[in-house]
């Protein structure tokens, strides 16, 4: 092994996964050792059980210590749920009197953008530059170096709940480990599932998860949108639950076993026995039936990512249409249905730019965002010359929502509900 070792902890509703990775002499990416565990402990992505989360992170990292042959002492953690709210704002400054920048004019700059006015119960999670304008010539995508007296920057603010970043952290340390850094979790897996072209023509990143979907969308090689919705795969599993009475363990494996998010009409039909419960007699449904209750909330799922796409404005911008990751991507079909509802080319996303090691093991969109959180970590210069270093211990007593925020939220709600 050489380099140092970075873990990706992907903390979600369904499952926590681990991914231990190294990078070797040749600056290839090595994958040590894959943990995962069942989670009880969180809701659409926030965690609502302290015990239960612990539990299911020592259990995952433990299963990646033992195959790496190492000992975890920090984790990248990636954070998403429907708390996490994103917004546009733009800075100046003067630069010093020699008329050159620097990486400490552009520091001073991006902190400028963060001044904005916010509820006490939200931190900045990530500021991430649109471009930047050197004495009114924009499209500067990296000012250091150049001449210039007046430097501007138009950015991505992504906020999160205090909270909630603050269980994620506590759950992190009473399980034995720190916590290096805190991610937004489709920022995370946009490094390991798309292409870099794709990122430059335009291309919109949907991870349907357990409890959220998360939304990335990209343009010249800079995200443009982030979002996060809280419908996703759990509900697509509560819906054949509730439809043919079954347990939710049976639910899910019918999903996974004999999904399709399309009907396939060409092929003939095929009957699947469920075994009865509390001693009943089996049932008998056919898979066309099954997918008549799968297809309504995939469709669902995707048309609400369609309006958050919308919302972004970038959404005629998709020269590369949009890529799924996440486990909710994994049912045959889905990738058709997307292009469908959304009207653009549409693929599947897996795990890419890996060297060797348990790659195999990887190769799968459920892992798209751990395997993207050590992507985060060992590329620095891809991530800490974007991105304000807003990794602050998340402490201090938790405000309460002002009144402008609450106007903001409900202006957010109408807004929403007017282009539903």
């Amino acid at each position: 092994m050489d380099g140092e070792i970075v873990v990706g902890l992907d903390i979600g509703t369904t499952k926590v996964c681990a991914v231990v990775a190294a990078e070797d002499e040749l600056e290839g990416i090595n994958i040590l050792g894959v943990g995962i565990a069942s989670s009880e402990g969180l809701n659409r992505g926030v965690v609502v059980n302290i015990d239960k989360t612990v539990s299911a992170i020592r259990e995952a990292i433990g299963k990646a210590e033992r195959a790496a042959g190492v000992t975890v002492e920090n984790v990248i953690v990636g954070i998403a749920g429907d708390h996490v709210q994103s917004f546009q704002s733009r800075g100046v400054i003067t630069t010093h009197r020699d008329g050159v920048i620097t990486q400490h004019d552009v520091q001073r700059l991006l902190e400028d953008t963060t001044h904005v006015a916010m509820p006490a119960d939200r931190k900045i999670l990530h500021v991430l530059p649109q471009e930047y304008i050197v004495d009114g010539q924009d499209g500067v995508v990296d000012p250091v170096g150049m001449s210039g007296v007046r430097l501007e920057a138009n950015v991505h603010i992504v906020t999160g709940l205090v909270s909630a970043a603050r269980n994620i952290y506590r759950c992190v340390e009473k399980a034995g480990y720190s916590v290096a850094d805190i991610v937004l979790e489709p920022l995370a897996s946009s490094y390991s599932v798309l292409h870099q072209d794709e990122k430059e023509v335009g291309v919109a990143l949907i991870d349907i998860g357990g409890g959220t979907t998360d939304i990335a969308v990209f343009e010249d090689n800079t995200i443009r949108h982030t979002g996060v919705i809280a419908v996703a795969g759990t509900k697509v599993t509560d819906d054949i639950r509730k439809g043919l009475g079954l347990m939710r363990d049976q639910a899910e494996q019918l999903k996974r076993q004999f999904g399709l998010a399309l009907v396939d009409v060409n092929q003939p039909d095929e009957v699947i026995s469920i075994p009865g419960i509390g001693g009943r007699q089996e049932k008998t449904i056919s898979r066309s039936a099954l997918s008549q209750i799968i297809q309504p909330r995939l469709e669902e799922i995707l048309e609400i990512a369609g309006i958050e796409i919308k919302r972004s404005g970038y959404a005629r911008h998709l020269g590369a249409g949009v890529v799924l990751t996440g486990g909710g991507s994994l049912i045959p079909g889905t990738a058709q249905l997307a292009a469908e509802v959304l009207g653009v080319e549409a693929r599947v996303g897996l795990p890419t730019g890996l060297g060797g090691g348990m790659v195999k093991e990887v190769s799968d969109p459920k892992y798209s965002t751990a395997v993207g959180l050590v992507l985060y970590g060992l590329n620095p210069e891809v991530i800490r010359r974007e991105f304000l270093d807003t990794n602050e211990k998340w402490t201090g007593q938790q405000g309460q929502l002002d009144d402008s925020g609450s106007r903001g939220i409900v202006e957010r709600m109408t807004r929403w509900f007017q282009e539903l």
